[in-house]
């Protein structure tokens, strides 16, 4: 009796194995997927509109030229007298090197002009000399020759010892950093005690003379700025009214940005102090309208590092993501650059509780289907 525990055992532990295997089998042959919610959504037909190119800029004020101004040799610098806001007259010494190197070169090529100027005087001297022993005939004519032409390469050593000792000199006077024109310092790049290299901005000069209005635009609105348009612009601080016309407008866009820089040239007379701010206005000009497509904000969702919509697809009327690429906002909308097609529905509402692929019915305020989506460039 004690050997047949094991086998029964045995056999009541498969038992027990085989009736579970069983129940699991039956629970999951009946367990079906939830089925997604038929939600209702609101739509608007996508559609172009009338973009209002118009508005108002901030602009800041600058001066027609401005200058960044560096030494034409490097060194030391010595001093700098400019200072921020200062105002210069031209010629007014703006900064300074150790022009001491350059001296020591100025020095040597003008002795170098010396050694040159005795050279060229023994030359004359010999060639005088042996001019007046031809005469009597006591040497040929080809050693005086030759004495002409010692004394023609003695010139041409002088006149090479000159010019580089100009150059020289010029090196030396290179080391004072001079105003070219009169004019406001707005801006300083070196202090003292730096090492300079040649052509390195150390002060920014403002130049004296026409002001301009400088502000940035979107891509949509550029097109609607033309040249020698007027504008009317507002001095912030003391509300004065001004007038400009468009002198240059950028030819590509800031690449941080993706904005377009235009300058506006202000009236002669108008005084204002630099980096002033002021609000341009700008109209969209009579026919410079374009059609773009909106959307309102209800309607955008992050998807991944893009913005993407819910379009539906009215014959299985289920919603599919189109990622869109967004321009300017324009009040409680955004303009869509590219993505969409007019005649397409996009969802208005509830865009983040909704699935690729879900399935959705028209929402309507009496509780009634529509027959179709309402056609409108944005939900009221």
């Amino acid at each position: 009796m004690p050997s047949l525990m094991p086998l029964a055992a045995r056999r009541v532990f498969c038992l027990c194995a085989s009736a579970a295997l069983v129940t699991t089998l039956v629970a999951c042959s009946k367990a079906e997927a939830p089925q997604e919610p038929l939600r209702s959504v609101k739509l608007l037909t996508v559609a172009g509109s009338d973009l209002n190119l118009g508005g108002e800029y901030a602009a800041e004020v600058r001066a027609r030229v401005e200058s960044r101004l560096g030494f034409r040799v490097g060194g030391k610098l010595l001093q700098r007298p400019a200072e921020p806001g200062q105002r210069v007259a031209a010629g007014q010494l703006l900064a300074l090197v150790d022009a001491q190197d350059f001296q020591l070169a100025a020095q040597a090529a003008q002795a170098q002009v010396s050694a040159a100027q005795s050279q060229r005087d023994l030359a004359a001297a010999e060639f005088k000399r042996f001019e007046a022993l031809k005469v009597q005939n006591f040497i040929s004519g080809a050693e005086l020759e030759r004495r002409e032409a010692s004394l023609k390469a003695a010139d041409a050593a002088l006149n090479q010892a000159k010019a580089q000792a100009q150059a020289q000199g010029n090196q030396a006077g290179y080391a004072r950093l001079t105003a070219s024109h009169a004019g406001v310092i707005t801006a300083v790049e070196a202090e003292v005690g730096q090492v300079v290299s040649a052509g390195q901005p150390v002060v920014r000069l403002a130049h004296d003379g026409p002001r301009d209005a400088v502000f940035a635009v979107s891509e949509s609105a550029i097109m609607a700025i033309k040249m020698g348009q007027s504008m009317q612009a507002t001095v912030l601080s003391t509300g004065q009214t001004v007038q400009g016309t468009v002198r240059e407008m950028a030819a590509s866009a800031d690449p941080v940005t993706r904005t377009y820089a235009v300058k506006l040239a202000l009236a002669p007379g108008v005084a204002l102090p630099l980096g002033a701010s002021l609000n341009v206005r700008a109209p969209g000009a009579s026919g410079s309208a374009v059609s773009a497509i909106k959307l309102p904000t209800s309607a955008l969702r992050q998807e991944g590092q893009g913005t993407a919509v819910w379009v539906l697809d009215e014959a299985t009327m289920t919603v599919n993501s189109q990622a869109v690429q967004l321009g300017q906002v324009d009040g409680n909308e955004v303009v869509i650059s590219s993505g969409l097609q007019p005649g397409q529905k996009v969802v208005s509402a509830g865009v983040h509780v909704l699935s690729p692929g879900q399935k959705v019915t028209v929402y309507s305020p009496d509780g009634k289907a529509p027959a179709s989506a309402p056609a409108a460039s944005s939900p009221r």
